[in-house]
């Protein structure tokens, strides 16, 4: 069963808490804390695109460098940098927007998204958060032969490579695939395969596909999340990690010498996902600095004042 992990405290009242499960992970794969239902397959959401970034580099896909390698793993916010780096990389493939079967949305960036709609702009599929992943699927099924107009099915030569890795990575038996939001197939893992996956990542040796997509996410970090989200906050907070957020609540990520966290908010909650990656990872051991207390507690407004914060439980990672 879940459990109570991040309260809502406004005027010193507790308002709402948020339910759900986590694991640490020791750079030798044991789980020094367990909270909840760590062995239940989740949807890792847009957890998994290190994943199947790993996966995409093992099929042909060779970016043009670590931006490029980076924006293939992010759910970007559709900002101008975002969208110039996935029509790049289309382009440089002898690709175009045509060929993603991506949906077509607005910018997630409030500020993009108003601009775009000023100028009378519509949705577009370069736009959608997982744009990048897609460009670069299409880019590994050219460079293989591959049909592009079925990349999406689960059948798919590079969606078979896709399972193969996200198994070896995790370490756990595949189940049922799920159909994520932006149509492309998701693996379920527990939230311990999860964590053991990042571990992989961070741990692997330099130049293989593993380390190469780590270490483009930690020198790219706005490029694989945007301005304001959580996991370009983090990262810029915290050297060496490497971490990814997905929908719905989910959060994974690993620090330099092995140690992973995978935790999964039951109602989906965005809010309380960052200030319960910032206890587990004050918990780990992590340096507490006055960015990472800003992280840990996000303002309840009343009005423009602060009245309340967003917090993990005291006490319930302990």
């Amino acid at each position: 069963m879940s459990v109570e992990l991040v309260e809502v405290v406004r005027s010193g009242f507790r308002e709402c808490v948020h339910r759900g499960s986590l694991v640490i992970l020791d750079p030798d794969g044991e789980a020094s804390l367990a909270l909840g239902e760590v062995h239940t397959p989740i949807y890792p959401r847009s957890s998994s695109k290190p994943m199947q970034a790993v996966a995409l580099l093992r099929s042909g896909f060779e970016p043009a460098g670590s931006r490029e390698l980076a924006i293939a793993t992010s759910s970007h916010e559709g900002e101008p940098g975002h969208v110039a780096a996935v029509e790049a990389l289309l382009a440089r493939h002898g690709l175009n927007e045509n060929d993603l079967l991506s949906p077509p949305a607005l910018p997630a960036n409030e500020l993009a998204r108003a601009r775009l709609l000023a100028d009378g702009a519509a949705p577009r599929r370069v736009f959608m958060n997982c744009s990048g992943k897609h460009s670069a699927m299409l880019a590994a099924c050219a460079a293989n032969g591959w049909p592009r107009e079925s990349y999406l099915d689960p059948g798919h030569p590079l969606q078979r490579a896709v399972l193969e890795t996200i198994t070896e990575l995790s370490g756990e038996a595949e189940y049922e695939l799920g159909i994520d939001g932006c149509g492309l197939p998701v693996v379920p893992l527990s939230l311990t395969a999860l964590a053991r996956a990042f571990t992989a990542l961070v741990t692997a040796r330099p130049g293989t596909a593993e380390r190469s997509v780590a270490d483009a996410i930690r020198e790219h970090p706005w490029l694989v999340s945007g301005t304001g989200r959580d996991d370009v906050r983090l990262m810029s907070a915290v050297p060496g990690l490497v971490c990814k957020t997905g929908a719905d609540g989910v959060h994974a990520g690993a620090l330099p010498d092995g140690t992973a966290f995978a935790l999964k908010i039951d109602d989906g909650a965005e809010r309380a996902r960052l200030p319960l990656t910032v206890a587990l990872l004050h918990r780990i051991g992590v340096e507490w600095t006055e960015d990472l207390a800003e992280l840990a507690s996000p303002a309840v407004l009343g009005g423009d004042v602060r009245v309340g914060t967003i917090r993990a439980i005291p006490d319930a990672l302990r």
